[in-house]
C-alpha cells in the first residue's frame, strides 16, 4: 500500500475515533468539569443522583486528563483495529509518537480555564475573539475552533503514522522503501 493511501486512511480512522471519544466516550462530568479552576469553579449537578458538587483546579486537571485517556485509547483502539482490517502496519515507534502528540495537544485545547486556555489565548492572537465568545444563531465558535484545532493535529498525527523506520531497523512490510536503480 501506498504512502499517501496510509495517510488517508489513517487519517480517516484517527477523524471517526475522535469523533467517537470527544462524544460517546467522554463523560458528562469530564465535559463539563476539565475547565474548572480556582478562580472560576464548575458546580457539577449530578444527572442520576442529583447531587451538585463545585470542582476547582484539581478537579478540572483530573477531569482533562481522564478524558484525554480515554480520547487517546479510543483512538488506539479504532486506528489499531482498522489498520489491522486494512492490512496496515504501523510502526509501533510513530504510532505511541502519533498518539502522544494527539494525547498533547488534546489535553491542551480541552483544558479551556476562562482567561487562559490555549485556545482562547490563540482566538485572541489571531484576531478571532468574537468568533470564539459567539454563542448565538445556533453557532458556538469556541466548538467550533476547537475542532479545527483538532482536526489539523489529526492531521499531524496521521502524517507522524506514516513515518518509515529509522535508518538501520528493517524496512515496514508494507510501505517498503522506494529502491532506486
Amino acid at each position: 500500500m501506498q504512502r499517501p493511501a496510509v495517510f488517508a486512511a489513517l487519517l480517516g480512522l484517527t477523524r471517526a475515533a475522535s469523533a467517537v471519544g470527544d462524544f460517546w466516550v467522554q463523560s458528562d462530568f469530564c465535559a463539563r468539569v476539565k475547565g474548572a479552576c480556582d478562580d472560576s469553579p464548575v458546580t457539577y449537578d449530578d444527572p442520576v443522583t442529583g447531587v451538585k458538587s463545585t470542582h476547582g483546579t484539581a478537579d478540572g486537571r483530573k477531569a482533562c486528563l481522564h478524558h484525554c485517556l480515554t480520547y487517546t485509547a479510543t483512538q488506539a483502539i479504532v486506528v489499531g483495529a482498522g489498520a489491522r482490517a486494512l492490512g496496515i502496519r504501523v510502526h509501533p515507534a510513530a504510532a505511541a509518537a502519533a498518539l502522544a502528540l494527539s494525547f498533547a495537544t488534546h489535553y491542551a485545547a480541552d483544558r479551556r480555564v476562562p482567561g487562559h486556555g490555549v485556545l482562547e489565548k490563540l482566538a485572541a492572537k489571531t484576531g478571532k475573539t468574537n468568533f470564539y465568545k459567539l454563542a448565538d444563531f445556533g453557532m458556538n465558535g469556541a466548538f467550533h475552533l476547537d475542532s479545527a484545532w483538532h482536526h489539523g493535529w489529526e492531521t499531524a498525527a496521521a502524517l507522524v503514522a506514516t513515518t518509515r523506520p529509522p535508518p538501520g531497523e528493517r524496512p515496514h512490510p508494507v510501505l517498503p522503501d522506494r529502491q532506486h536503480s
